[in-house]
């Protein structure tokens, strides 16, 4: 069935509600325990064989600096074209196959490995059906779950998209739900959509398990108590419950807690 399915990773969104975060990263690039969140949606779509494609727009540079050859990549013109243009702009390299479109921002963790969590999505897919990665709600989405960033689309929809500007629930989606083509599949674990400070927070520390993650090349001459350290970091001082990026500095006699550092002196808490 991978022959016949390929993967879109959304990658292009301007993550407003990320802000300011993501005026110095897409939110896509954006780091959850030391790894880029588009990453993490690579290695999913890796592990289950299929062929990727990466969209962006917003700070598009960057992505496509950091996807290189590991994947297609579309890059919208102008603003972005959301999740039903950014798939409609690469309708012909889709070709007539169904495709697994995941959202970059979305952090998926539980016992299963990576791919094998969501793997459910395509096990014996008749080619026809809309199918949703979704977690028991509220807020109540579709029936008893919310969409939890993946989705199984059949080419029949797929090739009516056009790049413009447009979403998946309005034009594939509800459509689908009316017609009876839509079903929900439960993820066997947590869902974040990381789009708040406080989600990407709660992603942060739930990937390390309360823990502390620190990079190898981070100095760390302070108090961690339950904090992820970024590459080239350094902490003099405490981080509690909290994230300093790569290149972050948290001085000594400051406490950094329930918040993001970014650089010296950008500090992003968590409400």
């Amino acid at each position: 069935m991978s022959a016949d399915i390929c993967a879109v990773v959304l990658a292009a969104g301007e993550g407003r509600r990320l802000r300011p975060l993501t005026e110095h990263l897409p939110k896509a690039l954006c780091p959850v325990g030391n790894v880029a969140l588009l990453d993490r949606a690579l290695e999913r779509v890796r592990h289950l064989g299929l062929d990727p494609a990466v969209n962006a727009c917003y700070l598009g540079h960057l992505v496509a600096e950091h996807v290189g050859s590991r994947a297609h990549l579309s890059v919208e013109p102008g603003d972005p074209l959301g999740t039903a243009g950014g798939i409609g702009l690469l309708r012909d390299w889709i070709g007539g196959r169904g495709v697994l479109v995941g959202n970059a921002d979305a952090y998926l963790a539980s016992r299963l490995s990576p791919g094998a969590d969501i793997a459910a999505l395509l096990d014996g897919w008749d080619g026809d059906t809309v199918r949703l990665l979704g977690v028991p709600g509220p807020p109540y989405e579709f029936g008893s779950h919310r969409f939890a960033g993946f989705s199984l689309l059949p080419w029949d929809l797929v090739k009516g998209l056009e790049p413009e500007p447009s979403d998946l629930v309005r034009l594939v989606w509800r459509p689908a739900e009316r017609q009876g083509r839509l079903e929900v599949v439960e993820y066997p674990g947590t869902y974040l959509d990381t789009g708040t400070p406080a989600d990407y927070l709660a992603a942060n520390l739930h990937a390390v398990h309360g823990k502390n993650l620190v990079a190898a090349d981070a100095v760390v001459t302070g108090t961690l108590d339950g904090a992820v350290v970024g590459s080239a970091a350094h902490v003099a001082g405490r981080v509690s419950g909290g994230v300093v990026w790569p290149g972050g500095v948290v001085a000594a006699g400051e406490t950094l807690r329930q918040a993001i550092r970014v650089g010296r002196s950008l500090t992003v808490p968590a409400h």
